[in-house]
C-alpha cells in the first residue's frame, strides 16, 4: 500500500511530537503519565492536523500497551465487541477512537462498563467541543485535553524533518518554499506534509522546488471551518463578537473567512441578528441598511458580494451599540414564564368605553394604566445614553415625569 508521507512521519514517542508544549515536555501532564507508566481515559480535542492521533499512538507506544483503533462512525457494534474480548485476553487495552462525538447509544452502553472497570482505557479524538457534543456519561469518565493550533514555526520544524525522509531523497527545496508551505497549511501539519510530498513528485528529478512551485500547486491557505462543526460556529461567534466590540479590523477578518467559505447565508443571518441584538436603538437605521446590503449582495453574487458586505460590516462595527430593547423584552418574557401576568386592565379591553384615545389629547399622549395591576409598576426598558437612543431616552424620561406627576398629557 502506498502510505502517504504524513503517515510515515507520525511520531512513535511523545518526544517526537511537534507542538502541544502545554501537555508534552518536562513536568507536563502527558509526559509525566508516561514517566509514571500510568494512563487514564481521555479525550483529545482540537482542529485537524494538530496531532491528536499522533499523541494517542505515541502514548500507547511509550507505555508499551496493546492498542486498537476504531472510528465511532465507521466501525460497528461487532468491532467494539471484538475489542472488549481482546481487552479481556490482554488484561487491558487502549482503545483509540476517532470521531468520538458520533458514538451512538448502543456502542456507549457496551463501552461504559469496560471504562468503569478499567479494562479499556479510552483515548477519544474529536474536532468538536466535547462539552457540547460528547455524551456526559462518556465525558465524566475521561480527562479532557485541548490541543492548540500549531504555530508557523512548528510547521517549519516538521517540514525540515520531513525533507530528510528517505522517500524524499534528492529533494532540492528552498527555505522560502518551506515557509510558503507552512503559511499555506493553515497550521495543519498533515496538510503541510501532503503539500510537500506532492511538490516533490510534481517536479523533475533534481529540480529546485521554490515558492512558485508551491503556489502553482496551491495558492490558497487552508483554515479549519467545517460548516457542520464547531470551527464554523467559532468563526461566526468571532464575527459577531468583533462587531459587538467595535473592532472593525477583526470583524472584516472573520467576514473574509466566511466569504472564503462561500457561506453567504450564515453571514446574512448573523448580520441581521447583530443589527437588532447589538446595535438596536443606538442606530435603528442599521436594520434597513443591513437588509439593503444583503439584497445587493444577493443580486450581484460572489465575488462582488464582498463589496456591499464589507461596507455594511465596517459600518456595523463602528456604529454605537445598545442591547436595551431586546433585554427589556427578555425581562418581559421571564415575567410571563414565572407567572407574573395579571389581568388586562378593563379600560384596555375590546370596545371599552373607558379607554382614553391618545390622539384626542395634546401631544397624542394621555396618562392611563396599561400594564396589569399585578405588575403595574414593572420597568423593563432602561434606555442608554448613546447614539440615536439619547433622543429616545429624553422622550422616555419626559413621559416618566408626566406619569409620576399624573398630569393629563404632553
Amino acid at each position: 500500500m502506498n502510505k502517504p508521507l504524513a503517515l510515515k512521519l507520525a511520531p512513535n514517542s511523545l518526544k517526537e511530537v511537534i507542538g502541544q508544549t502545554h501537555l508534552i515536555g518536562k513536568d507536563k501532564v502527558l509526559t509525566n503519565l508516561v514517566k509514571h507508566k500510568k494512563i487514564f481515559s481521555m479525550i483529545l480535542y482540537g482542529p485537524p492536523g494538530v496531532g491528536k492521533t499522533s499523541i494517542a499512538n505515541a502514548l500507547a507506544n511509550d507505555l508499551g500497551m496493546t492498542c486498537r483503533f476504531l472510528n465511532a462512525t465507521i466501525n460497528n457494534k461487532k468491532d467494539f465487541d471484538i475489542v472488549v474480548e481482546e481487552a479481556k485476553m490482554y488484561d487491558g487495552i487502549i482503545l483509540i477512537m476517532d470521531e468520538i462525538h458520533r458514538l451512538n447509544k448502543d456502542k456507549q452502553d457496551l463501552l461504559l462498563p469496560q471504562l468503569e472497570s478499567g479494562l479499556i482505557t479510552l483515548i477519544g479524538m474529536t474536532t468538536s467541543n466535547p462539552y457540547h457534543s460528547i455524551n456526559p456519561a462518556i465525558r465524566s469518565r475521561c480527562q479532557l485535553f485541548e490541543l492548540h493550533e500549531l504555530e508557523t514555526q512548528d510547521i517549519i520544524k516538521g517540514l525540515n524533518k520531513a525533507i530528510k525522509h528517505p522517500d524524499l531523497k534528492g529533494i532540492n527545496i528552498t527555505k522560502k518554499a518551506i515557509t510558503t508551505i507552512a503559511k499555506l497549511s493553515g497550521n495543519d501539519l498533515r496538510y503541510a506534509y501532503n503539500l510537500l510530498e506532492i511538490a516533490f513528485y510534481a517536479t523533475s528529478n533534481g529540480a529546485i522546488i521554490d515558492e512558485n512551485t508551491i503556489t502553482n500547486i496551491n495558492n490558497k491557505p487552508v483554515f479549519f471551518s467545517d460548516k457542520n462543526s464547531d470551527g464554523h460556529y467559532d468563526v461566526l461567534s468571532g464575527f459577531q463578537k468583533s462587531i459587538r466590540g467595535s473592532d472593525v479590523d477583526a470583524a472584516l477578518h472573520y467576514l473574509a473567512r466566511l466569504i472564503m467559505e462561500g457561506d453567504l447565508e450564515s453571514i446574512y443571518r448573523r448580520m441581521s441578528v447583530i443589527a437588532y441584538e447589538d446595535i438596536g436603538l443606538a442606530n435603528p437605521a442599521i436594520g434597513p441598511r443591513v437588509d439593503a446590503a444583503i439584497n445587493a449582495a444577493e443580486r450581484v453574487g460572489l465575488p462582488e458580494a464582498r463589496i456591499p458586505l464589507g461596507t455594511i460590516v465596517a459600518e456595523m462595527a463602528l456604529s454605537p451599540k445598545s442591547n436595551s430593547a431586546h433585554l427589556a423584552l427578555d425581562e418581559a418574557i421571564k415575567d410571563i414564564e414565572n407567572g407574573s401576568v395579571g389581568t388586562i386592565p378593563k379600560h384596555l379591553k375590546t370596545n371599552s368605553l373607558d379607554y382614553k384615545y391618545p390622539h384626542d389629547y395634546k401631544g397624542a399622549y394621555v396618562v392611563q394604566q396599561y400594564l396589569p395591576d399585578k405588575i403595574k409598576d414593572r420597568k423593563y426598558y432602561h434606555p442608554k445614553d448613546i447614539g440615536y437612543e439619547k433622543n429616545i431616552k429624553e422622550i422616555y424620561e419626559k413621559l416618566e415625569k408626566i406619569n409620576q406627576n399624573k398630569t393629563t398629557n404632553l
